[in-house]
């Protein structure tokens, strides 16, 4: 793995709802110069969702580009430019997409690693951990908390650097 003054490199932020990833993920890269690229994977189908990506993209200052990559993120991250700054917000949406729209997760997990394995810039990547919590009492909720832990034990295995969010405060991991 590259050590930290690499330019190529993973940092994968993980945590609980509202525990400060995003922010701590968008203090991080606004280290680096500018111009930022903000991979979000949202989908606002409701009001409050739209709130929810309103007030990410408006606490972010000048200078990110945003690409919305709702499914696609493998061929939005390979898109890029190489040594671009780039924050991917984040996987838990992402695989929540992947999984309503009925698609291969597996294969969509594989083809997204691959290209996470070989970041071509500083690249940070956000997902919620959901594993803390109780069992869900359906089958697709269960599925899913099951799919996002492997999803983020295969992220945290390839990141150079993995932090756990609590409370704001950032935990180094690896």
């Amino acid at each position: 793995m590259p050590d930290e003054t690499t330019q190529n490199r993973l940092t994968f932020l993980l945590g609980g709802a509202r525990s400060g990833k995003s922010l701590h993920a968008e203090r991080l890269i606004t280290a680096l110069p500018a111009p930022w690229t903000y991979i979000a994977t949202a989908q606002a189908f409701d009001d409050e969702m739209r709130e929810r990506v309103a007030h990410h993209r408006d606490r972010r200052a000048q200078g990110w580009q945003t690409l919305n990559a709702p499914l696609d993120l493998a061929g939005t991250l390979r898109a890029l430019p190489a040594g671009a700054p780039v924050l991917l917000d984040c996987l838990t949406l992402w695989l929540t997409n992947v999984m309503l729209a009925d698609h291969d997760v597996e294969a969509a997990v594989t083809e997204l690693c691959g290209v996470l394995a070989r970041p071509t810039g500083r690249w940070y990547a956000v997902s919620n951990e959901v594993g803390l919590s109780i069992v869900p009492e359906n089958a697709l909720a269960r599925r899913f908390r099951d799919e996002q832990g492997r999803l983020n034990q295969k992220i945290a295995a390839l990141a150079d650097e993995v932090l756990f969010m609590v409370a704001g405060l950032p935990m180094k991991v690896k």
